[in-house]
C-alpha cells in the first residue's frame, strides 16, 4: 500500500538550482545571525512553514524538535504544520509568508513580494530570511527523497517517487554539492545580485 506525501517532487534540474541558491546565500544567513537580525524562533518559524509546503516529512520531524527546543510551543508548530499561521508574532509574519511564497513558487517569488520583504525588514534581515527560506528548501528537495527510500524499504512508498528518482536525487546530491559550490564562489566573484526573477 502507498502513501502520499505532498506536492509534486522536484526534478533534478530544479534540485541543482535549489542547492547552489542555498549556497549562494548563506554568507547573508551568516550576516544576519551575526548582526542578530535572526533569532532561532524566526529561523525555525521560516524552516516549518516552508516544510509544510513541500511536504517532507523527515524535515517536519527534525525542524518540530529544533522548534521546541528554541521555545516554540507545541500547538504553534501543530498550526505551522498544518499551513495555519495564526500564532506567528506580528513582526515576522510578512518572512514567513514570503517564504511560504518562495517554496509554493519553487524557488521563483514574484518581485513584488521580495520588495515588500526589504521594505518591511531591511536588505540584511531580508537576505538572512532569504537565506533560511532556500537552506529549508535545499533541506526538503533531497530530505523528500532520503524519507521516501527509507520509507520504500517499509513497505509504504511514495507513490509520487520511484526507487530510480530516489536513488537519482540522492547521488546527484554528492555530485551537485562542489559543482554547486564552485558556481556560487564564481556568482559571488561576479557581485551577481542574490535573487533574479523571471
Amino acid at each position: 500500500m502507498s502513501e502520499k506525501f505532498g506536492r509534486q517532487l522536484y526534478s533534478i534540474g530544479e534540485s541543482y538550482k535549489i542547492m547552489y541558491n542555498g549556497i549562494r546565500t548563506i554568507g547573508a544567513f551568516k550576516k544576519a545571525k551575526s548582526k542578530n537580525l535572526l533569532d532561532s524562533k524566526f529561523i525555525e518559524r521560516i524552516m516549518l512553514a516552508v516544510t509544510e509546503v513541500n511536504s517532507c516529512p523527515l524535515c517536519s520531524y527534525a525542524h518540530t524538535k529544533i522548534a521546541l527546543e528554541a521555545g516554540i510551543s507545541h500547538d504553534e508548530i501543530k498550526n505551522m504544520l498544518d499551513g495555519i499561521v495564526d500564532n506567528i508574532p506580528d513582526e515576522e509574519v510578512e518572512g514567513v509568508l514570503f517564504a511560504q511564497h518562495y517554496a509554493d513558487k519553487r524557488g521563483n517569488p514574484s518581485k513584488e513580494s521580495w520588495h515588500k520583504v526589504v521594505e518591511v525588514y531591511g536588505k540584511t534581515k531580508a537576505e538572512g530570511i532569504l537565506a533560511a527560506t532556500r537552506m529549508i528548501m535545499m533541506g526538503n528537495a533531497y530530505g523528500i527523497p532520503l524519507g521516501s527510500i527509507k520509507n520504500r524499504f517499509k513497505g509504504k512508498p511514495d507513490e509520487r517517487s520511484s526507487f530510480l528518482y530516489e536513488i537519482g536525487m540522492l547521488l546527484t546530491s554528492v555530485i551537485f554539492f562542489p559543482i554547486s559550490l564552485i558556481h556560487a564562489l564564481f556568482s559571488a566573484l561576479l557581485k551577481k545580485p542574490l535573487i533574479t526573477f523571471k
